[in-house]
């Protein structure tokens, strides 16, 4: 692979709040530490219900968004520690799997999605289903599935 198109890699990992994000993140940022390009880390925040003052609606978004900003910004040190460069970071609000839908097709950059299984015999979480189902004819990039359960030094190994 040409250096430049490693470079201008993009691995997208979804900020969410499932326990197998770690997995995920790490595994990411270990693809892009030994073989170039960048971790983007996209938190999609569900719109906020209806209320009768205008004011508190507008108070718990902006509340909403800073808890997602410190979130992002914790996760961004981390990617930094490992990968040596900073992370995109993305924002949307809406539904998850239609923002990141939206998102993987308004962006060129992004090459791959990284998703960690959840663990156990529950399946493979929410998202990945609707992505390997449903809305599997609406992926533009390849899908990363790293099992939930992978120590740090399996994560090393495949990566």
């Amino acid at each position: 692979m040409p250096e430049e198109s490693r470079r201008n890699r993009v691995f997208l990992v979804v900020v969410d709040d499932s326990a197998e994000r770690a997995v995920a993140l790490t595994y990411a940022c270990l693809r892009v530490k030994k073989s170039g390009g960048r971790v983007a880390l996209l938190r999609v925040l569900e719109p906020a219900g209806q209320t009768e003052w205008a004011g508190v609606g507008a108070l718990l978004a902006q509340e909403r968004r800073s808890e997602a900003e410190q979130l992002l910004g914790g996760l961004a040190a981390q990617v930094r520690e490992i990968t040596g460069g900073m992370p995109i970071l993305l924002i949307r609000e809406g539904d998850p799997r239609e923002e990141l839908l939206k998102l993987m097709a308004e962006d060129p950059r992004i090459s791959i999605l990284v998703l960690a299984a959840a663990p156990g015999n529950s399946g493979p979480g929410p998202l990945i289903a609707a992505l390997t189902g449903r809305h599997a004819n609406r992926m533009r990039v390849p899908m990363t599935i790293v099992p939930a359960g992978l120590s740090a030094e399996e994560l090393e190994r495949v990566t």
